[in-house]
C-alpha cells in the first residue's frame, strides 16, 4: 500500500496537506522542484515565514512510533494539530535550501535532472526531485510511493531547522551538500 506524508512544523504542530493543491500524498507524487504543493512549504519555512526556524519533518504515516507512544508524528499531528491552507505565493528566486543546525546547503542549480517529459506541443520539460521532501522525511521505503532509491540523504535533516533562501550562505562554517538523487 502506498504511504503518506505530510510536511510539518513540530514547534506550531500545524502541517499541509498536498492534496489542498491538486497534488498527491505519496512522497515521490509531489517531491519535484517547481511543484506548487512544495512551493507552499517553501514559502512557510523561508525568512519571514510562518515556520521559519522551526523543526521541519515531512511525516510518513508508516513511519516509526514516537518513543514512548503508540502513534508516530503524522499520526498525532494529524489527528491533535492545526491543518494550514496558505495561499499560493511562488517564488522562483529560491535556490539554496539550508539546513541551520547542521550548517549545510543545497544548490537547486546542482539537483541532477530525473526525468525529462515531453508534452503534446514538443515542449520538454525537466524533472528534478526536491531536495526538502526527502532530506526532512521519516518512514521512507515502507510503501509504494516512496522514493525507491538507496542513500543516506534520505532523512538526514528530518526534524532539523531548515530554510530557502536567494543566496548562498556567507558564513564559512556552512558546507554544500551534494544532492544528486535521481529516480
Amino acid at each position: 500500500m502506498g504511504q503518506y506524508y505530510i510536511p510539518i512544523s513540530i514547534e506550531k504542530k500545524e502541517f499541509v496537506l498536498s492534496h489542498d493543491y491538486g497534488n498527491g500524498l505519496k512522497l515521490m507524487e509531489h517531491s519535484w522542484i517547481g511543484n506548487d504543493f512544495v512551493s507552499i512549504v517553501e514559502n512557510l519555512i523561508k525568512k519571514g515565514g510562518r515556520w521559519y526556524n522551526n523543526h521541519i519533518l515531512w511525516a510518513g504515516d508508516y513511519a516509526d512510533d514516537e518513543k514512548g507512544q503508540e502513534q508516530n508524528y503524522h499520526q498525532i499531528v494529524s489527528e491533535t494539530g492545526t491543518k494550514l491552507i496558505p495561499e499560493q505565493n511562488k517564488d522562483t528566486n529560491l535556490r539554496y535550501l539550508v539546513n541551520l543546525d547542521t550548517k549545510e546547503f543545497v544548490d537547486f542549480k546542482k539537483v541532477p535532472v530525473s526525468d525529462v517529459w515531453t508534452d503534446e506541443n514538443g515542449n520538454k520539460y525537466n524533472f528534478n526531485i526536491h531536495p526538502l521532501p526527502l532530506l526532512t522525511c521519516e518512514g521512507n521505503n515502507r510503501g509504494g510511493g516512496d522514493y525507491t532509491g538507496e542513500s543516506p540523504l534520505i532523512g538526514k535533516w528530518a526534524r532539523d531547522r531548515v530554510t530557502i533562501r536567494k543566496t548562498k550562505p556567507k558564513n564559512k562554517k556552512y558546507k554544500e551538500l551534494i544532492f544528486d538523487l535521481t529516480e
